[in-house]
């Protein structure tokens, strides 16, 4: 009988916490990227005709002449095939210029083209005006702390990522295992 009297079973200890998205750092981190990049990014499909994901290739590019899609990848930490599409669209558009490596063949860096280095100059001022209405709103104390806390997040984002990594492949992640149905032998034999 639950003791409260209120004819309801007693509440058990949840087996899983409850995830709440509004207190989950990821998910607003998320929210708050999401709303800032739609935001401006209405500005560069209208005047310039960039997706977010090509102008944050430019701004990379326009930063660090030279890199491969690899390596924008890695910078960027964007998904590979976003990073590939938008690639492809900066040179149909010739924004974007391949160039050759003399001591490596099979490297292919990427460098703005003129026509990209106009559109660079006319952008990057955008987004700094940008992000000094964003921060407009914040001391420089706030603001130095701000920098501080997000590079310390970003540091520790590696860490989590490897720790998360240990905890997925342990006895309790292996719901995926217990889908997948066991391969024999005589399966995977040739036939």
């Amino acid at each position: 009988m639950n003791p409260d009297n209120s004819g309801k079973p007693p509440q058990t200890a949840s087996v899983t916490a409850a995830l709440e998205l509004e207190a989950f750092l990821p998910y607003r981190l998320s929210v708050l990227s999401n709303r800032m990049s739609q935001a401006i990014a209405r500005i560069y499909a209208e005047r310039f005709d960039l997706s977010i994901t090509e102008w944050r290739l430019m701004a990379v590019l326009g930063r660090y002449p030279g890199l491969t899609a690899g390596e924008l990848v890695e910078r960027t930490a964007m998904d590979k095939v976003a990073v590939s599409r938008a690639v492809a669209g900066l040179m149909a558009s010739s924004r974007v210029e391949r160039g050759a490596d003399d001591r490596d063949r099979r490297r292919v860096p990427l460098k703005l083209s003129t026509a990209g280095l106009e559109v660079y100059a006319l952008v990057a001022p955008l987004a700094l005006d940008y992000e000094r209405s964003l921060l407009a709103g914040l001391s420089a104390a706030e603001r130095s702390q701000l920098e501080h806390l997000v590079e310390r997040l970003l540091a520790a984002s590696e860490g989590a990522e490897a720790r998360l990594r240990g905890m997925a492949s342990g006895p309790e992640a292996s719901l995926k295992d217990a889908r997948t149905p066991p391969t024999r032998a005589a399966d995977s034999a040739p036939r």
